[in-house]
């Protein structure tokens, strides 16, 4: 028999033998319903308006439950109204009412259409189920419309007048945006987002609002978050790199609009040191519009230069300050020639594109002026007291890690590693050799070392956590980066294309090959025979036939741009992956356009042998142990181990 004590807890919830084999058959039902609908997603990068559209939509299968639920009976005019109501209902409610086409009829009409569809999205679910996910104030109305029996002639004029009354009552609208809410948090039962929520779009910030407003979502970091996550545990490198992309990409409106940088000191600085310097070279990619803080692209390309030089600097510091991170090679200042403006590496001399540098001391070249310093312990503080910006990473930490296995898959963001022979990668660390699942088990213990250990019991230990949030960012063995260099310095100053190259880990060759997948699945303990691997990081260009399914269908790469900076290369505008009872879907995206048609390509790329049911995934696990638990209960009250109460 299991501990008597714990038996002794679980009985204050189930009392006697009564309530806990009632809670027994609840649990085995549950587990014979069908798996609920995970929904995989991959460098969000800030696009809020493309996967805001995406996640209301269920990337598609929205509209494939409508034309289910309603098939030849409404016209495709008809199917997609209904859609964008469900997906933006208050913006299709708000303009109904202006247009004065909000009658008692459409209302009606609609609340019975939503309900019919509502019923088909919440057929797999247990009535509890659904119900915890109905709004508090009408989820008795709801209850009660969901389960009508249209055979039922003495309940017709009950189901009628409950939905007349609806339809005069003030709340209306309400109640109508709150069954199109229910609808599409039905439709995603679980969703995880494979890395890089952050940069290059124009409002990560509004991405992270929408994915902590989400009912059941898990983040496995990317390189690009964990950037922003060593900014937010005050690494002034990362910081800086934080800066340099946000000005670059001209996203203002998240730096300050959204998380409240002042970005003023910063401006002022680079006027002042930049302000004849045309800064060619540092002008910004306008992929988007900003609304609240609009920049003039001169300015903003002398503050990009300006942080740049700054990042440079501070990354210099850090590959001196820890040599173990074997970054020698990196050390790009202190080999310039800046009489002459000229890059001198390995007996090649590079002209620079850009030679002006006010602020570099030719005998020191990594030490910050007075100004630069004061100027980046400034935004240091902004970034370590932004309110929202904190809120933002302890969610990260919370639903986040490295790496996750939910329900048989392998989800993590970019790579295991791996050396030209197919062997684990080791990366020396200061606690020892890692590679592997122990290496990533180990670098996910120090990211949150680096946001929760505490500064004055062990100030050198978390700053070396710290510190190491950098590394992860572009480092060579970072799963997270999984490239020999990032070249910044080399696509910013230099014009021999063949410097910027940035070299894949052998990993993103290695995993066309089914073993090499294999042998990562049995490194972390699961199935070869059904497991798959998803991860992102590497755009997948469609354009030029390249395929997101890799090692017969065992390795999926998400990452189809939904970026607009990948679009051209890829050709279309990100993947999601969808796992539901009976089948692995793709959703291929076409460029989200605001008021068109933007319902994506879905194709089935593995048919599941059996449909898979609640009590073969994690959730089903738990629920097993749960039911032998409540049988020990059983057992305990049946020897007179424990006293029931009635």
């Amino acid at each position: 028999m299991r501990d008597l004590a714990y038996l002794q807890l679980l009985a204050r919830e189930f009392p006697n033998r009564e309530k806990a084999g009632a809670e027994i058959i609840n649990l085995q039902a549950i587990c014979a319903l069908p798996k609920g609908t995970e929904y995989f997603f991959s460098d969000l990068h800030g696009e809020y308006e493309n996967f805001a559209y995406l996640l209301r939509s269920s990337s598609g299968i929205i509209r494939a439950k409508i034309e289910e639920t309603y098939g030849n009976l409404l016209s495709e005019e008809e199917q997609l109204s209904i859609a964008n109501l469900i997906y933006y209902p208050k913006d299709v409610l708000g303009k109904l009412r202006r247009e004065g086409l909000l009658t008692q009829e459409w209302k009606k009409l609609t609340i019975n259409r939503l309900t019919a569809i509502c019923h088909v999205v919440a057929s797999k679910y247990t009535r509890s189920k659904v119900r915890k996910k109905m709004p508090p104030d009408y989820a008795y109305v709801i209850d009660e419309l969901l389960h009508q029996d249209s055979a039922d002639d003495n309940k017709k004029s009950y189901y009628r007048e409950i939905i007349q009354a609806i339809a005069d009552a003030a709340f209306a609208e309400d109640f109508i945006a709150a069954l199109c809410e229910l609808i599409r948090n039905l439709t995603i039962d679980e969703l995880h987002i494979i890395g890089d929520i952050f940069d290059r779009g124009p409002r990560s910030d509004l991405v992270m609002e929408e994915l902590m407003n989400f009912h059941d979502v898990d983040v496995q970091w990317g390189n690009h978050d964990v950037n922003w996550m060593g900014a937010a545990a005050g690494n002034t490198a990362c910081i800086a790199n934080v800066l340099r992309i946000g000005i670059s990409y001209n996203s203002f409106d998240a730096l300050e609009d959204g998380y409240g940088i002042n970005l003023r000191p910063l401006s002022m600085y680079a006027a002042e040191v930049y302000g004849d310097d045309p800064c060619t070279c540092f002008l910004p990619h306008l992929l988007d519009q900003n609304v609240y803080d609009a920049v003039n692209p001169e300015l903003a390309a002398k503050m990009c230069k300006a942080i740049t030089v700054i990042q440079l600097k501070l990354e210099g510091q850090l590959i001196k300050r820890h040599p173990e991170y074997g970054l020698e090679k990196r050390l790009l200042l202190d080999k310039i020639d800046y009489k002459r403006g000229v890059l001198c590496l390995e007996g090649q001399e590079y002209p620079l594109l850009d030679a002006h540098f006010p602020t570099i001391d030719p005998a020191h070249p990594y030490e910050l002026t007075q100004k630069e310093q004061e100027l980046i312990s400034t935004l240091q503080l902004s970034f370590t007291h932004s309110q929202l910006l904190q809120r933002h990473i302890r969610f990260l930490y919370a639903h986040g890690s490295l790496y996750r296995i939910c329900n048989g898959n392998l989800l993590y963001h970019g790579c295991i590693p791996m050396t030209e022979d197919g062997a684990f990668a080791q990366m020396h660390t200061p606690d020892g050799v890692f590679a592997g699942k122990k290496l990533m088990d180990y670098l996910n213990e120090k990211i949150r070392d680096a946001y929760s250990m505490d500064d004055e019991e062990a100030p050198q230990a978390r700053q070396a956590a710290v510190d190491l949030m950098w590394y992860l960012w572009c480092g060579p063995n970072s799963p997270l980066f999984g490239k020999d260099k990032i070249a910044t310095f080399e696509h910013i100053f230099l014009a021999d294309e063949a410097l910027k190259a940035e070299k894949h880990n052998p990993y993103s060759r290695l995993v066309e090959d089914e073993e090499t997948v294999n042998r990562i699945l049995e490194e972390f303990g699961l199935s070869t025979e059904r497991a798959h691997i998803i991860n992102g990081h590497v755009p997948v260009k469609v354009r030029k036939g390249e395929s997101p399914v890799k090692a017969g269908g065992k390795l999926f790469i998400i990452d189809g741009g939904i970026s607009k900076a990948y679009q051209k290369q890829t050709g279309i505008a990100g993947y999601t992956l969808i796992f539901n009872s009976r089948h692995l879907a793709l959703a291929m995206h076409k460029p989200f356009v605001p008021g068109e048609e933007n319902t994506p390509q879905i194709r089935i790329v593995e048919q599941m042998r059996e449909r898979i049911m609640v009590r073969d995934t994690d959730t089903g696990m738990e629920l097993l142990s749960q039911i032998e638990d409540l049988k020990e209960l059983i057992e305990a009250y049946s020897r007179g181990a424990i006293r029931e109460n009635h």
